[in-house]
């Protein structure tokens, strides 16, 4: 590979903001890495399509999905407390304090159920509805997106 196409590769990487590109040309092999990429973590770039074969195929493993979504309706219904915000999961206000609510127990409206942390912030998410905690669906210390599910109020 000759060093105008490096150059050229190098521009590229640079100018796109892929954090990192790998060329294979017969023998020769090269992997360009923007260490200074203004690419989000986690951002995939795929330079050769699936093919088409493979995208079809996807629908039909998944074809098994509605038998499971049948079982679905024995879960809990009820109110459904959802994330207002992306951030960390905390059931109780530190470490050494009680769970804001357990199952079982009985919340009112304006009640605080947990904490979500986001950008150094605590923000108390309260009940918008009386009822019976009857499923908590996040894991103390987890991440979540916004509008996640986070409770089960009946």
């Amino acid at each position: 590979m000759d060093l105008r196409k490096l150059k050229t590769l190098i521009d590229l990487v640079s100018e796109s903001g892929i954090s990192e590109l790998e060329v294979n040309e017969g023998e020769d092999r090269v992997r360009i890495v923007n260490a200074g990429s203004p690419a989000p973590a986690g951002q995939v770039v795929y330079a050769n399509p699936a093919p088409v074969q493979a995208m079809q195929a996807a629908p039909a493993a998944s074809a098994p999905a509605p038998a499971a979504a049948v079982e679905a309706p024995a879960a809990e219904t009820g109110f459904v407390a959802k994330s207002p915000m992306v951030g960390t999961f905390y059931r109780a206000p530190n470490p050494e304090s009680p769970n804001f609510v357990n199952i079982g127990d009985t919340v009112k409206v304006g009640q605080t159920l947990c904490i979500i942390e986001a950008m150094k912030l605590l923000n108390e998410i309260e009940s918008e509805h009386a009822g019976v905690v009857k499923e908590i669906l996040c894991e103390n210390g987890q991440g979540v997106e916004f509008d996640q599910p986070l409770f089960i109020i009946a």
